[in-house]
């Protein structure tokens, strides 16, 4: 272990130790020297079924890691055109990417604002356990052909997850594919282009070998669907469109999946005296009590989160959810606080206005775009309020202005929350009445005043639950019991889209609508598509999957994808492959796709805005749609010289690497 290259620390340190409190007894933890020692573990199915386990964890842990500030899915949400970092009273204020994202720092140097510096790290550790067991396999010699191709399948694909998110985050990086037995520090980059490829190619061999979820005795582990789900991705990329509309096809037609239409499973609800759901079956498909059930048929693969042996806590309601009970928001007659989470035992307690069980308690570390709030669900003019995933009636989607003053001490107690104060009657310089604008009644509205898409942030938190002293509900906790934080890493409605995308790119613009609508239907919208633009795809995939795609990455593979058929934008524009990545400034002429959608449908680059008592600069540059390689890890890698990415300090066109993955791969055993 002393050996290690620093290079590959993230991808070499011991995930074991990132395994929380369980729920059950774990059979993950294991002796840390056995990891390595190839006469040992791994030599035998045992040891194989811990690896593919630690594969299955860094799934999960790629999404939650127990962080109650920044959760790592919503990294992933913080440039795009979706949403907005919104922490303003973090000492760290991530607003002006296009000045504080450095190779030395990151985000930042350390903490939790560093999310880019835990992607990279996480990213490396999961793709060193598929290392680790295609490193292996073909040493047990209790396997038969099919089990052994079954593991490498598996691991096939763990491995292509980690490698589609490193590289749609990170750009041109090293390729790994086996354990590291002796020190190498001359590794060069390998261009995404051929790291896609080689995924496409593992990936073919995953469908061919990994069994159908029909086969399988339980659900949680990587089934074929998924390969095939992620292979759709991949032929995306490599431009392989027809491919990837086949694929959909087989997995939508022949594995007995299907959108659900119907409420199902278990009704799980909040405080439903403050919030009246109505049962529904978007609200049903949300639910981590469904999410892994037999009557579910549209989840391709769950990420088991409540039923596993390394339960993490997801405090998503926290993180994600408005900030509203604060002095931040005072009533009309100026009343700080005249919103409170206070306990059921408090005496000011009123179950109808008990708004942190129904809303959870909220700090907005992350809010949503007038974009995502506003203009994806208007058309023509009008806006689609019968939207499922929009629906206030049903409670599905909650405004600030549903939310209600429950503070006995406001005169306005049980009425509904206002931004402005009403009209005032005041006077002129003269003495002449006059009437004046209501005051804001919020003063900082980045942090404090957006909706709530409670259908997907709503997880019913076990351990507050079970206090009747608490006030703060956060999301997925542990008392005596855990709460239920299953997630889904694929299902059929992402699918859909995928095959609209392939179609798209194939100038099947009518099928491609088909494809979306199906999705639509399902959400009872009012308008349905007879022909679809790329934005019409990509609003849907908001939709229908904010909190479970990672935006920014899959905002990145639609940019190259566009790049490389030549089909327009929204706005009819067309992108060059050979630029469009390879862009700087923050100027609104030119940049990617995903630069167009964070400048055009967020506030991204439209100056300084004042919130509270501070102002903040949300820029982004055209070059952060890739991150930077870290620092440290180049200047590791003293045998050969590392990549960084277009646009960062360092940036060397000149700098060789490999475009070719089998080049890549036979360079591996040359340390010198």
């Amino acid at each position: 272990m002393k050996k290690m290259n620093k290079l590959v620390r993230g991808y070499m340190v011991l995930a074991s130790a990132a395994i929380l409190a369980s729920c059950s007894d774990s059979f993950l933890e294991q002796d840390p020297l056995s990891f390595y020692n190839p006469g040992n573990t791994y030599t035998t199915e045992s040891g194989l079924r811990s690896a593919m386990a630690m594969c299955d964890l860094g799934l999960k842990e790629m999404l939650m890691d127990g962080n109650g500030n920044v959760l790592p899915i919503a990294s992933v949400y913080f440039m795009t055109d979706i949403g907005l970092y919104a922490k303003t009273d973090a000492g760290f204020f991530m607003d002006d990417f296009a000045n504080k994202i450095t190779p030395t720092d990151g985000m930042k140097g350390g903490g939790d604002e560093n999310s880019m510096s835990r992607f990279w790290d996480r990213g490396w550790t999961s793709i060193k356990f598929a290392n680790t067991v295609l490193s292996y396999v073909d040493q047990v010699q209790s396997l038969d052909e099919k089990v052994r191709n079954e593991y490498k399948g598996r691991a096939y694909f763990h491995r292509a997850y980690g490698y589609y998110h490193q590289a749609l985050l990170f750009g041109d990086i090293p390729l790994v594919t086996k354990i590291i037995e002796v020190p190498k520090q001359n590794y060069k980059s390998t261009s995404k282009e051929a790291i896609f490829q080689m995924l496409v190619h593992d990936l073919e061999f995953a469908v061919q070998n990994v069994p159908a979820q029909k086969d399988m005795p339980y659900m949680g582990t990587v089934n074929q669907e998924a390969c095939m789900q992620l292979l759709i991705k991949c032929y995306l990329v490599t431009g392989e469109y027809k491919k990837a509309e086949d694929v959909a096809t087989d997995l939508i037609n022949n594995h007995g999946l299907k959108l659900m239409d119907a409420s199902f499973g278990t009704y799980v609800v909040g405080n439903d005296k403050t919030v009246p759901v109505q049962r529904n079956v978007v609200w049903d498909l949300h639910r981590g009590e469904n999410v892994s059930i037999a009557e579910n048929k549209e989840t391709i693969m769950p990420i088991l989160n409540f039923h596993s042996q390394s339960w993490i806590g997801y405090p998503l309601m926290r993180a994600m959810c408005v900030h509203w009970s604060n002095s931040i928001i005072v009533d009309p007659h100026n009343l700080s606080s005249p919103t409170l989470n206070y306990a059921r035992t408090d005496g000011k307690y009123n179950e109808e206005l008990d708004w942190v069980r129904a809303l959870g308690r909220g700090i907005g570390c992350f809010r949503t775009s007038y974009h995502y709030n506003k203009t994806i669900w208007r058309y023509d003019g009008e806006e689609d309020t019968q939207d499922l995933r929009h629906n206030r009636t049903v409670g599905n989607w909650v405004e600030m202005e549903d939310i209600k003053y429950n503070n006995p001490a406001s005169d306005f107690y049980g009425q509904n929350l206002t931004l402005y104060a009403p009209e005032d009657w005041g006077v002129d310089d003269k003495g002449n009445p006059i009437i004046t604008k209501g005051r804001l009644l919020c003063s900082d509205t980045i942090r404090s005043w957006y909706p709530t898409p409670l259908y997907k942030v709503y997880i019913k938190d076990a351990a507050a639950e079970e206090n009747m002293n608490a006030n703060q509900f956060n999301g997925a906790t542990k008392g005596t019991s855990c709460s239920n934080g299953d997630l889904y890493l694929f299902r059929l409605a992402e699918t859909y889209l995928l095959r609209a995308e392939a179609k798209f790119y194939q100038g099947n613009t009518s099928g491609a609508a088909e494809d979306v609508n199906a999705v639509r239907r399902r959400a009872n919208a009012k308008k349905m598509f007879t022909t679809v633009t790329i934005g019409n795809i990509t609003d849907e995939r908001a939709r229908e999957l904010y909190l479970e795609e990672w935006r920014q990455p899959e905002l990145t593979r639609i940019s190259w994808c566009l790049a490389r058929s030549g089909q327009p934008d929204e706005w009819g524009e067309t992108y060059d492959l050979s630029t469009w990545d390879k862009q700087t400034g923050t100027d609104l002429n030119g940049g990617s796709y995903w630069f167009k959608r964070c400048t055009r449908y967020s506030l991204f680059n439209n100056g300084p805005i004042f919130s509270g008592s501070k102002t903040f600069n949300y820029q982004v540059a055209k070059h952060n749609m890739f991150w930077p390689v870290p620092n440290s890890a180049i200047t590791a890698n003293i045998g050969a010289t590392l990549r960084q990415n277009y646009g960062y300090d360092g940036y060397d066109a000149s700098v060789e690497m490999f475009t070719n993955w089998e080049e890549a791969v036979a360079d591996e055993d040359k340390t010198n």
